[in-house]
């Protein structure tokens, strides 16, 4: 068994640097991780937070997680590519009613959206492009042992990435807007 996983490891690396070699156009897979910035699940918490102070409660100690998301983009053409985005984000904070802590509200966010990619520049060692996702969020609240879940609409849309390094694995920074955030920070790796 470990020299059937030797041989496939050796298999592999070969595949990958012979691509590197090939130069970047001739890629077809991407895969990369991020995290973001200010996702709209975390505008959502800020909201619900400033309705709640009507009321009296206050919140205080929050904590962020993410959003932290993984893609999959396959490039239809060279200047288009089709994909897929996984987002999670969790947040927790402290419950106060008066000057008395009453208990702690945790969230977190799941994500799939459907995406496509537009690249504007695509050069060996730098790119420029564009991103539009849509899908869904799974929302789970859980405040002192009671739990809810819910379901609702979510996009991305980064107007400016920026990605630059080797032909296979790059570092890139986007700004937009959407579940990924205003901004997001990542690393890419193309086959």
């Amino acid at each position: 068994m470990k020299k059937i996983l030797f041989l496939i490891v050796v298999a592999l690396m070969t595949t990958f640097s012979v691509k590197a070699q090939e130069g970047y156009d001739d890629t077809k897979h991407e895969i990369a991780i991020s995290y973001g910035y200010l996702a709209n699940s975390q505008w959502i918490d800020v909201y619900e937070n400033v309705a709640t102070a009507i009321v009296g409660a206050r919140y205080d100690d929050e904590k962020n997680i993410g959003p932290l998301s993984v893609e999959y983009f396959y490039h239809a053409k060279n200047w288009l590519s089709v994909g897929g985005i996984f987002v999670y984000g969790k947040s927790s904070q402290d419950i106060y009613i008066g000057s008395s802590k009453s208990g702690e509200l945790n969230h977190s966010y799941y994500t799939v959206m459907p995406a496509v990619k537009f690249d504007w520049l695509r050069k060996r060692n730098f790119g420029m492009y564009s991103k539009l996702a849509f899908g869904a969020t799974v929302r789970t609240e859980d405040a002192d042992g009671e739990s809810d879940t819910a379901l609702h609409p979510n996009w991305q849309v980064s107007f400016l990435g920026l990605e630059a390094g080797s032909p296979t694995v790059r570092a890139f920074l986007e700004l937009g807007t959407g579940e990924q955030g205003l901004a997001l920070v990542g690393l890419r790796y193309k086959f």
